[in-house]
C-alpha cells in the first residue's frame, strides 16, 4: 500500500537538489492554510461563541497568506529555471499552458454544470454575447488582474501567475539578466519591488505581485555563497511575524502595502531557512511526507477544495441545522471531516486529470522523472514536459 501511495503522489524521484522536499511541503502548508480560509467562512454561521469567533477571524485573516506564499515559490522556480539559461519563449508558455489548463478545464466544466443546475449560484451574466464574453475572459484567466469575477472564486490567483510567466522572460531578454551580476539582478528587482509596493501604497494596486520578487531574490539568495544559512529559529520567528502582520489594524492601501511588504520578507526567510540545509529541524518538518504529497497535489486541491467544502455544508444545513447547535466543538469537530472530505475529492482530481494530462511527461506512463512539483500558484518549467 505504502509503495502505491509512493508511485502516485511523489513527483520529484528525478530531483537532486536538497530544497525539493521542503518546497514541497511549503506548498501542502499553504494549501492547507487556504482550506482554513474557506473552511473557517463555511463554519462561521453555525458560531456562536465571540471568542471562538474572534479566534477563527484571525485565523481566515492569517491564511489568505497561502497564496502569498505559493507566489514565492513560483517566483523562485520559474526564474530560476529561466535565468539559468536561455529558453524559446513559444516552448517555455506552452508547457505551462499544459501545467495549468487540463486541471483548471476539468474544474471549469464541473463549475459550468453546476450553474445550470443550481441557478441561485450561476455567476454568469445575461444576455447571451455578455455570458459568452464572460466566460471566454475566465477560460483566458484574465480575473484577478483586471475586475472581473471569477467562476471558480480561487482562480483569481491564476491570473497573477499568467502575468509573471508573461513578465518575467520578457524582463529577462530587454534587460540581458543572465549576463548580469547576481548583485546587479539583486539590485533591479529590489528596486522594482520598492517602486510597485510604493506605487501600490499611493494608488492602490495589485501590491501582491511583489512576492513573485521575494522568489526571485530567494533564488539569487540561495544560489549565493555569500548569504548566510538562516536558522531554523529565524525561519519560524519570520513566519510567525508575517502571519500575525496580516492583523494589524491598518486600513487602505498603505495598510495593504506595509502588509504586503512584511511578507515579502518573512517568506523570504521562511524559504531561505529551509532551502539550505534540508537535515535541519525546520526543513526536516516541512519535508514530513503526508504535508509533501499535499504539496504534490495542491494545484487539483487548491481549485477543488471549496466546491467540496460548499456541497458539504449544503448537505450539512439539511442534516443539521444551525439551529440544532449549541456547541462550538463543531468548529473542531467538523475540521478533520470537512478535511478528509477535500483531500478524498482533490486527490480524485489528481490521478484522474492532473498527474495524467501535466505531470507525466509525454512518452512514459507515470511522473517519476519530473525533477520538480508544481501547484496551482507555482508552476515550475520541467525540462521533460514538452
Amino acid at each position: 500500500m505504502e509503495e502505491y501511495f509512493r508511485q502516485k503522489f511523489e513527483i520529484s524521484r528525478g530531483g537532486g537538489a536538497h530544497n525539493v522536499r521542503p518546497l514541497e511541503g511549503l506548498r501542502g502548508f499553504a494549501v492547507s492554510l487556504v482550506f482554513l480560509v474557506h473552511y473557517i467562512t463555511l463554519v462561521r454561521p453555525w458560531l456562536s461563541g465571540e471568542g471562538l469567533l474572534v479566534f477563527s477571524s484571525a485565523i481566515h485573516t492569517m491564511g489568505n497568506t497561502g497564496v502569498d506564499l505559493f507566489f514565492v515559490l513560483s517566483g523562485y522556480l520559474i526564474y530560476g529555471s529561466l535565468v539559468s539559461r536561455p529558453q524559446d519563449f513559444f516552448r517555455f508558455m506552452s508547457r505551462r499552458f499544459v501545467r495549468i489548463y487540463p486541471t483548471f478545464l476539468a474544474v471549469f466544466a464541473i463549475y459550468l454544470a453546476l450553474s445550470f443546475v443550481f441557478p441561485a449560484e450561476n455567476k454568469i451574466p445575461s444576455p447571451i454575447w455578455q455570458g459568452l464574453i464572460y466566460l471566454v475572459a475566465n477560460v483566458f484567466l484574465l480575473p484577478g488582474i483586471f475586475p472581473i469575477e471569477p467562476v471558480i472564486t480561487v482562480a483569481w490567483s491564476l491570473s497573477y501567475e499568467m502575468f509573471y510567466y508573461l513578465a518575467i522572460p520578457l524582463l529577462i531578454a530587454v534587460f540581458k539578466l543572465r549576463q548580469r551580476s547576481s548583485a546587479w539582478r539583486v539590485w533591479f528587482f529590489s528596486a522594482a519591488a520598492a517602486v510597485t509596493i510604493i506605487y501600490c501604497a499611493i494608488f492602490g494596486g495589485h501590491d501582491r505581485l511583489i512576492m513573485f520578487v521575494a522568489g526571485v531574490l530567494l533564488h539569487e539568495a540561495h544560489e549565493s555563497r555569500r548569504i548566510p544559512s538562516q536558522s531554523g529559529f529565524i525561519g519560524l520567528l519570520a513566519l510567525t511575524i508575517g502571519l500575525v502582520s496580516t492583523l494589524l489594524p491598518i486600513p487602505g492601501p498603505v495598510g495593504s502595502a506595509i502588509k504586503v511588504g512584511i511578507l515579502f520578507c518573512s517568506f523570504f526567510f521562511l524559504c531561505l531557512a529551509c532551502f539550505r540545509d534540508s537535515s535541519a529541524p525546520l526543513p526536516h518538518a516541512f519535508s514530513w511526507t503526508p504535508l509533501r504529497w499535499l504539496g504534490n497535489m495542491s494545484y487539483s486541491y487548491y481549485l477543488l477544495h471549496g466546491l467540496t467544502l460548499k456541497a458539504a455544508f449544503l448537505v450539512l444545513s439539511v442534516i443539521l441545522p444551525k439551529s440544532a447547535i449549541h456547541s462550538d466543538l463543531i468548529f473542531w469537530e467538523l475540521l478533520p471531516v470537512m478535511f478528509a472530505l477535500t483531500l478524498i475529492s482533490s486527490t480524485f482530481l489528481f490521478l484522474a486529470v492532473e498527474r495524467p494530462f501535466s505531470l507525466t511527461p509525454r512518452g512514459t506512463s507515470s511522473g517519476f522523472s519530473i525533477p520538480f512539483p508544481d501547484n496551482a500558484a507555482s508552476i515550475a518549467v520541467k525540462d521533460r514536459v514538452p
